[in-house]
């Protein structure tokens, strides 16, 4: 089961994290910036898993984005791999070759993305395209309560 997945720039700023069990902040932050300056600190070739406390880390680099997901010791991480890929692939089709600066200024669809590919750190939905329908008819909801209340 995946505990928690962040986001994060070359230059270590924290872009997206998603934590499914409680913890506490003081926690959170602690934990995030040490497996930022981790992973950062590591060199191109080598291994994308790493051991942290009780739990594996998956890392994947994309363009200027880690993407790093906490899993439980006994978990597969080439699955998990194929998980963050993934989810790189839907938002690439969402964006259209997404960028930092998408997930930036259009963050709350990177948690929905994320939100329909994974519920409760495990896979809900493998299909693609049946993610990206759902997105479609989230944005065609929204885009209806925009236009009725006179915000578009």
């Amino acid at each position: 089961m995946i505990q928690y997945m962040l986001l994060f720039s070359r230059q270590g700023k924290l872009r997206l994290q998603k934590w499914y069990n409680p913890i506490a902040q003081r926690e959170k932050r602690r934990t995030t910036r040490e497996l930022i300056t981790l992973i950062l600190s590591r060199k191109p070739k080598m291994c994308s898993f790493l051991e942290y406390r009780d739990q594996k880390i998956v890392y994947k680099r994309y363009a200027s984005l880690f993407f790093c997901v906490a899993i439980e010791p006994n978990d597969n991480e080439l699955l998990t791999l194929e998980i963050i890929h993934r989810y790189v692939e839907l938002l690439d089709k969402y964006f259209g070759s997404v960028c930092e600066l998408d997930i930036i200024f259009n963050f709350e669809k990177a948690y929905f993305v994320l939100d329909e590919l994974l519920v409760a750190g495990e896979m809900q939905e493998t299909s693609k395209k049946s993610v990206l329908k759902a997105i479609a008819a989230q944005d065609m909801l929204q885009d209806e309560t925009e236009s009725k209340t006179g915000l578009v």
